[in-house]
């Protein structure tokens, strides 16, 4: 079932019984790759676990000892997928995940109280929005916020916090005759009873989310900034509650390295981050300036070598594709087959195969298949990226090879 009132937000553990337990596929992502768990549906007979809904991520938690790694709803079901299977009937005691839980509390109304404010001090109504891992997300119906706006309005929402206004959930008939009640609709499949969240005398919304019961729970509210949104709208970003110490912790962590870093004080970091870019900028440019007079010269020495044959090969880790293609067309390459590879010797880089249209063709792909890397050729040359250079001396043995093959024959 899913909840049906304000004290269970609060709630961290709850003893109920296994009502079915099924064989399923969950998909999730684990680090940035998709992935099908395999495990089991689990109904149970009440529930404290919030199944995901209203912008709002799930809870996670355990089922007796077995974890939940999701929860999902089905008209007044929840559904909790575990990685083991229950026995149908079976007493079992529920835990929340209380971090995880507080600080989607801690999110969502904090979210409500922002949009409350937004609307009322300045008309801008609250389309939608996104509870994310480290920041939340309220887009809201305006082309753009103003400085002071947001800064009167983190003001506004603040001194809310420190009023101690208290946060009731009610049945929508309750309240039905006398509040006005904000609502962006139900969802189609709704069942069950509809719960207003009542911020006293800021904001009446429905909401099937979990909530904190006085804004003094979420301790302070910082807006970040905006960003331009979709469709002529503003992403207003902000954090609520143990974010924004979790932020204030990192931020100073941070301070504090770069002060160890650029020898500074934080109140001239970003001055010297700019000069040290320049400088770099720079240093670059002479870098790639040396990069080509030493390219030519390479070439000119291997032009210049009365043994020279006609198979040249280098690697060099600092160049990139103008410094091999300034080597390329200083050779004659009608008569040489050269080889050139840039980067980390064992790891990624990129190389160019450069020489007669025949042999180039024919060779290209081989070296594109050793080098594991992707590529293409035309007019003598076949260039592109490789995933491995580990294999390099491989290739140079298979050029040498063909190289000594052409000799024999023209002799």
């Amino acid at each position: 079932m899913a909840f049906q009132c304000q004290r269970d937000c609060y709630m961290k553990e709850f003893v109920t019984s296994v009502v079915s337990c099924c064989p399923a596929e969950l998909k999730q992502e684990v680090n940035g790759k998709k992935e099908t768990v395999k495990g089991f549906n689990v109904k149970l007979q009440d529930t404290i676990l919030f199944p995901e809904g209203g912008g709002q991520p799930d809870d996670h938690g355990l089922i007796g000892d077995v974890p939940v790694l999701r929860v999902t709803r089905q008209g007044t079901e929840a559904i909790h997928f575990v990685s083991s299977p229950l026995e149908e009937g079976q007493e079992v005691q529920v835990k929340v995940d209380w971090e995880r839980r507080f600080d989607h509390m801690q999110q969502h109304s904090g979210q409500h109280l922002i949009t409350a404010l937004a609307d009322s001090f300045f008309g801008y109504k609250t389309t939608s929005w996104e509870l994310g891992h480290q920041r939340s997300t309220i887009e809201l119906d305006t082309p753009s916020v103003k400085p002071a706006q947001l800064q009167a309005l983190e003001e506004a929402i603040n001194e809310n916090i420190r009023a101690h206004v208290p946060v009731t959930v009610h049945p929508l008939t309750i309240l039905f005759q006398h509040i006005h009640v904000q609502s962006r609709g139900l969802p189609e499949d709704h069942a069950g009873p509809i719960r207003i969240i009542d911020i006293e005398g800021i904001d009446a919304n429905m909401c099937c989310g979990t909530h904190v019961s006085n804004l003094s729970h979420l301790q302070v509210i910082k807006l970040l900034g905006t960003e331009k949104g979709k469709k002529n709208k503003t992403n207003l970003i902000f954090l609520a509650g143990n974010r924004v110490l979790k932020y204030a912790e990192k931020s100073y962590s941070t301070e504090r390295s770069l002060v160890s870093l650029l020898k500074t004080g934080p109140d001239v970091h970003v001055e010297a981050v700019d000069k040290l870019q320049k400088s770099v900028k720079l240093l670059q440019k002479t870098n790639l300036s040396l990069l080509r007079d030493m390219a030519v010269l390479i070439a000119q020495n291997f032009k210049n070598d009365p043994q020279r044959g006609n198979f040249f090969s280098l690697h060099k880790k600092e160049g990139d594709n103008e410094f091999m293609n300034i080597i390329v067309n200083e050779i004659n390459t009608e008569e040489t087959l050269v080889f050139l590879t840039v980067g980390e010797e064992k790891g990624a880089g990129c190389f160019v195969l450069a020489g007669p249209r025949g042999p180039v063709a024919k060779l290209g792909p081989r070296v594109l298949e050793i080098l594991q890397g992707k590529g293409a050729g035309k007019n003598g040359r076949f260039q592109g990226k490789a995933n491995s250079l580990a294999q390099r001396e491989e290739v140079e043995a298979l050029l040498q090879q063909h190289c000594k093959h052409l000799t024999s024959e023209e002799e």
